[in-house]
């Protein structure tokens, strides 16, 4: 039996992926079958009842892709055994992204592989714990990742500007040059991802843009991966500010440590309240690092201890 399918008002490149990647891996479920992409035709050879299964498979595939930005192979996974998510394309011994310097970027014990597991998995992700724990590391790495892979289209990353022992008005410059400081951080870890001048120009058009969290009032985030770090620093009310930007096919990442508040009062802090208000909502994930966890020079983990025991 012979069968022609048409795509309708989609490029063939979004459902067959460059090089007929994705195609390909859908292809795999159909051993029997013989398959040729021509243009904007897929035409199939085989039995009626493998012509049946394609026709409806291939319907769910194309229907994922109105969904999101992007078709990759864990969505083929998906469709044929609705275990693809739990699949990790950066698990323990895999990639997440290479370095500017050539070195692999991995989930470097059991916690970020959680971290990396939500991502992919939750839409909305709380990685709360002590400093050195590589949360907001892992958190760029996913989202340089995704942007990477044309999953998304932005990276935004954002802080709250609170003063920690530092006021503002002191620090030389415009309002970027006072503000750089609290955001630099988020450009070491970025730096270490996307060679300087690819750096340059996805900021320059936008591709990439870290701001204070008060820029963020207003905006409709979509199609983008938002990581807001240093969440410990924002009340409730701010906290629910940025969650309520996100928009279709994005996902958002909030990393914060509850024992470094930077506010005047420690009890406004937002974080730990917005976790437990949102506990249990379908979509939403929460990875708590420990002590143990921590990846820096191990001295840092003895000074962690040492500050918890005041």
């Amino acid at each position: 039996m012979k069968k022609t399918i048409h795509l309708e008002a989609l490029d063939p490149i979004e459902i067959f992926g460059v090089g007929n990647k994705i195609l390909t891996e859908f292809c795999s479920y159909f051993p029997h079958m013989k398959v040729v992409a021509r243009g904007n035709e897929v035409m199939l050879e085989g039995s009626e009842s493998d012509i049946a299964e394609f026709n409806i498979r291939f319907a769910e595939l194309i229907e994922r892709r109105h969904r999101k930005m992007n078709l990759t192979a864990y969505d083929v996974e998906d469709i044929f055994t609705g275990k693809g998510n739990d699949r990790l394309p950066a698990s323990g011994d895999e990639v997440i992204v290479h370095g500017t310097d050539g070195k692999a970027i991995r989930a470097r014990n059991k916690t970020q592989q959680e971290l990396v597991k939500a991502y992919f998995t939750h839409d909305l992700v709380f990685a709360v714990g002590p400093a050195g724990t590589g949360k907001t590391y892992m958190a760029i790495a996913l989202a340089v990742r995704a942007l990477k892979n044309r999953e998304i289209k932005r990276i935004i990353l954002t802080r709250p500007a609170v003063e920690a022992g530092e006021r503002l008005g002191f620090l030389p410059g415009d309002l970027k040059d006072k503000l750089d400081p609290y955001l630099q951080p988020l450009y070491d870890a970025l730096s270490d991802m996307i060679p300087s001048r690819k750096l340059q120009e996805f900021m320059a058009d936008g591709t990439i843009q870290i701001a204070p969290l008060a820029y963020m009032r207003g905006r409709t985030l979509d199609k983008a991966c938002v990581i807001l770090d240093e969440a410990q620093n924002t009340n409730l009310g701010q906290l629910k500010m940025f969650l309520t930007r996100m928009g279709m096919n994005a996902k958002f990442i909030v990393t914060g440590d509850a024992t470094q508040i930077d506010l005047p009062h420690p009890s406004d802090s937002g974080l730990l309240q917005g976790i437990r208000l949102l506990e249990g909502i379908k979509g939403i994930a929460t990875i708590r690092f420990t002590n143990d966890d921590i990846v820096r020079h191990p001295l840092v983990t003895k000074i962690v201890k040492a500050f918890d025991g005041v």
